[in-house]
């Protein structure tokens, strides 16, 4: 199994003609755990903006000095479909190359969190290879 940690930067995308005006975001921490069978991720968004929208931020949310991270998104990367009527990503999937069948939950992501403060990244991979193994079965039953 490989263990990927990604950081994505945050952005700043304003512009003054809202068709193009995409705003601005903070890193994103992405772990995936990747196997034979497909992959599992563990989303976190951050309150880490760049320092171009970081006074604008700061004035405008003055509550975000706690700087806490928060879950975005647990969920699967697998090559083929795991349900009945799944439609694939309509981009390659960066994850595994290729077509991509995806889903996740935004919801079940927030309740990793305490876990991953406490006790770190040995948190988050005891989790995702609870959920692959969940999701695709064990490694070890590779034929």
């Amino acid at each position: 199994m490989e263990k990927i940690i990604r950081f994505e930067p945050g952005f700043d995308k304003r512009n003054p003609d809202p068709n193009i005006n995409y705003g601005i975001g903070g890193m994103k921490i992405r772990f995936v755990l990747k196997g034979e069978k497909g992959a599992m991720q563990f989303l976190i968004g951050t309150d880490w903006y760049p320092y171009s929208t970081q006074k604008e931020y700061l004035t405008r949310f003055p509550e975000k000095h706690d700087i806490q991270p928060s879950g975005w998104d647990i969920g699967y990367h697998s090559p083929i479909p795991m349900h009945e009527g799944q439609e694939p990503m309509s981009s390659e999937c960066d994850i595994l190359g290729g077509t991509c069948y995806y889903d996740g939950s935004g919801l079940a992501a927030d309740r990793l969190i305490p876990a991953f403060l406490e006790r770190g990244t040995d948190a988050v991979w005891e989790k995702l290879t609870e959920w692959y193994t969940d999701r695709f079965g064990d490694e070890a039953d590779q034929p």
